[in-house]
């Protein structure tokens, strides 16, 4: 595989090591989190460096990339569900999704200038985006004081992210926009050129996603309109600097109180059926459930597989709370 990809080169300057660095500089343990250990540095890496990227999307979010274009649906309404959840086990939600604009590299292998004529377009398109829909305001990074950075949850760039180049010149041209109702965020230059974040503390992924969908719509066709789309790619969709988040770049989690199902013995198992992931948090009973795919289903696919998961894992939960057997809602493998 190396031999055929080292001598390529993109138009702007991408090569082969550039796309492969993550994961020979930080290859993490065999017993950790799934990784792609790899990025793009350019919307043109995809398809100089296809035999690579197709194998990895392939094995990441497990679905077979073929000539179809993949199914995109924005309907929120679609969505069955999500409002419900019982609040006594799932207190928190966030759904982030990811965009990279057309005609700039990647974080990973973007200029100073170009980052600094991408915040010029996230501005001039938020600032619609005020105007029409939602009050909002761009915070500069560089121009946030301590207290604001810990109100956002900013932290500093990591070891990894220096060493791959996504904070290079940090923190010039980096910017964070927030709704004046609090609903939404906008992180501009960080990983990706734009992510949109919705977290809402009642657990309504109907509202959040709802949120999403409504504005990255809206933005899409601000970015149209300054004649910067956002980059779709026929066979994969939406791609972004991370063959993780290629298709939909859509992320839902939800925080849940766990107490006895992260002790099962089948619990990976019911994890892997149900295709989504589970982290722990800084508290010792609460647990964040998310999709580990983002390719091969829909916006709604997408969000409906997540809040029909959380839904059998409170289930689960509910039935270990009284020493009761989980094994007839274990799921078939999906």
């Amino acid at each position: 595989m190396y031999r055929r990809q080292f001598n390529r080169c993109t138009q702007s300057g991408v090569i082969f090591d550039d796309v492969i660095r993550p994961g020979l500089e930080e290859p993490g343990e065999w017993s950790g989190p799934v990784t792609v250990g790899c990025v793009a540095g350019d919307a043109q890496s995809y398809i100089l460096f296809c035999d690579f990227f197709d194998r990895v999307i392939e094995a990441y979010h497990e679905h077979k990339i073929t000539s179809q274009t993949p199914e995109s649906d924005f309907n929120y309404d679609n969505l069955k569900g999500g409002d419900d959840l019982d609040k006594s086990f799932a207190v928190r939600c966030e759904i982030s999704v990811v965009r990279g604009v057309e005609d700039f590299c990647f974080p990973t292998h973007c200029s100073r200038g170009e980052r600094r004529q991408l915040l010029k377009l996230a501005r001039r398109a938020l600032q619609q985006l005020e105007e029409e829909e939602l009050p909002g305001q761009l915070f500069l990074l560089e121009e946030l004081n301590q207290e604001q950075q810990r109100n956002l949850n900013l932290n500093p760039p990591s070891s990894s992210q220096l060493r791959i180049g996504v904070a290079r010149d940090w923190p010039d041209a980096r910017a964070v926009w927030v709704s004046k109702d609090g609903t939404l965020m906008v992180w501009v230059n960080m990983e990706d050129h734009l992510r949109l974040v919705s977290t809402r503390d009642d657990a309504n992924v109907a509202e959040a996603f709802k949120c999403i969908c409504t504005n990255l719509q809206k933005l899409e066709q601000y970015y149209k309109q300054l004649r910067h789309q956002f980059i779709w790619k026929q066979q994969l969709g939406w791609v972004t600097s991370s063959p993780a988040d290629v298709g939909t770049g859509l992320k839902i989690s939800v925080h849940l109180k766990l107490q006895h199902l992260p002790k099962h013995k089948r619990l990976q198992d019911i994890l892997k059926r149900l295709r989504v992931h589970m982290d722990k948090t800084e508290s010792p009973v609460l647990y964040r459930v998310s999709n580990v795919a983002t390719f091969g289903q829909s916006e709604v696919a997408l969000t409906q597989l997540v809040v029909d998961g959380v839904k059998l894992l409170n289930a689960m939960e509910s039935r270990l709370e009284v020493n009761g057997d989980i094994n007839e809602l274990v799921p078939t493998q999906k």
